[in-house]
């Protein structure tokens, strides 16, 4: 019965818009210096986008690991026992074509004012990078996960959530699985938990001989729906990986991804000392995405209790680029679900602007009802988030599917 409860409470929080909040406190982070783009004019072409004026307040780093050199961008500064969101961007992709347009919407903006944000580009993979030397070995898929706690530490994040896309989730669960202290939940958005088979490898080698690099890319990226229907978003990308990601560096990544070993995780119980993440995650997908079945598959190997699956309705490849706003709301309550709850007034509903939201953390335990705290900006909360269902209420499933 309090696993029902815990469910109807989060169900009945998804139909909710206007949440209040009393006494809470707006957090203000200092003002960065700008990040300066760079970029030329073949760069700037069909990037609107991707690249706004929204980027005056982010300042970029590169991070010394033992892997080498770490791009990175961030804005904000570490607050108290607050989380760093910390995202890692598909492959053929940096973080500004996969993250920008999500970062940018407003309401999203309302709920990442109060957390430093820091947004990571694979090695080469940021835009204006210099191109690898001839016999640079980029570092495997483990490697990259074991280069995040160099920018843990730089910073001096105590935890992070991550939000990961594509090969980026499956860095970042990589990361989850190593260094497990490190990340308090995990937003994963296409991941594929499995290696490459020999059939997998050889169509991959075979693709890469009768298209060019950005072609195969757009088919890792979006549907054979997409590709034919979507023409002006697949367009629009096309130029965009072609013009913006240096293609020598690409080509070495998309080696690595497609070279990549088994996830190696196990639902609790289903084999003696499963190995799974230990975090709580929200596994997106869209619902005509070429990486459905891999986010189905990855669902069936995690913990049910703290794993929700959200299959959005309407929606490719890339979610958080063509429905932004119903991830938005996703999150917000993935966060309320940790502890973190933020107001945000609903828009449609108001007819006016959004007021400031505000933000604060309640401490819970990980078997306590998503409406109970045991206290206000206390030690790390250890978070309880159930898998969500919008079937009936008397049935469990772990499946919430979001019709658009």
């Amino acid at each position: 019965m309090k696993v029902l409860g815990h469910k109807i409470e989060l169900l009945a929080g998804l139909l909710l818009h206007d949440v209040t909040m009393a006494g809470l406190q707006e957090l203000r982070f200092p003002e960065e210096k700008p990040l300066l783009r760079g970029q030329d004019t073949t760069e700037l072409e069909n990037s609107d986008t991707f690249l706004s004026a929204v980027d005056t307040d982010w300042k970029e780093h590169d991070i010394e690991t033992p892997y080498g050199l770490l791009h990175v961008v961030i804005r904000g500064s570490p607050k108290g026992n607050r989380p760093a969101i910390l995202t890692y961007h598909d492959v053929g992709l940096n973080h500004k074509l996969c993250f920008n347009t999500f970062f940018n919407f407003e309401d999203m903006q309302e709920i990442t004012k109060h957390f430093v944000v820091c947004h990571v580009d694979a090695p080469g993979q940021q835009v204006g990078a210099s191109q690898f030397p001839q016999g640079y070995q980029f570092p495997s898929m483990e490697q990259l996960a074991a280069m995040l706690p160099s920018v843990v530490q730089h910073f001096g994040f105590k935890y992070v959530i991550g939000i990961g896309v594509g090969a980026g989730a499956y860095v970042l669960a990589k990361f989850a699985l190593i260094f497990p202290d490190l990340v308090e939940g995990l937003v994963l958005m296409n991941i594929d938990p499995n290696g490459k088979g020999w059939i997998d490898w050889a169509a991959t080698k075979l693709s890469g001989l009768t298209s060019t690099l950005p072609d195969t890319v757009l088919s890792h990226l979006f549907s054979q729906e997409e590709l034919v229907n979507n023409t002006e978003l697949v367009q629009s990308y096309r130029q965009q990986i072609g013009n913006v990601v240096n293609q020598a560096n690409l080509q070495l990544f998309w080696n690595m991804y497609n070279s990549r070993r088994d996830l190696d995780i196990n639902r609790p119980g289903t084999v003696p000392n499963a190995k799974t993440l230990r975090c709580p995650v929200m596994l997106v997908v869209g619902d005509n995405a070429p990486a459905e079945d891999g986010v189905v598959e990855c669902n069936s190997k995690l913990d049910p209790t703290t794993t929700t699956f959200l299959k959005m309705a309407d929606s490719g490849g890339l979610p958080q680029v063509t429905q932004p706003g119903k991830l938005t709301e996703a999150f917000k309550y993935f966060l309320q679900g940790m502890g973190y709850i933020a107001y945000l007034k609903d828009r449609r509903l108001s007819g006016g602007a959004v007021p400031s939201a505000s933000m604060t953390r309640l401490a819970r335990s990980r078997t306590a009802s998503l409406t109970s705290a045991s206290s206000v900006d206390g030690s790390r909360p250890q978070a309880c988030t159930h898998s969500e269902s919008s079937e009936g209420l008397g049935q469990v499933n772990h499946t919430m599917e979001v019709s658009c």
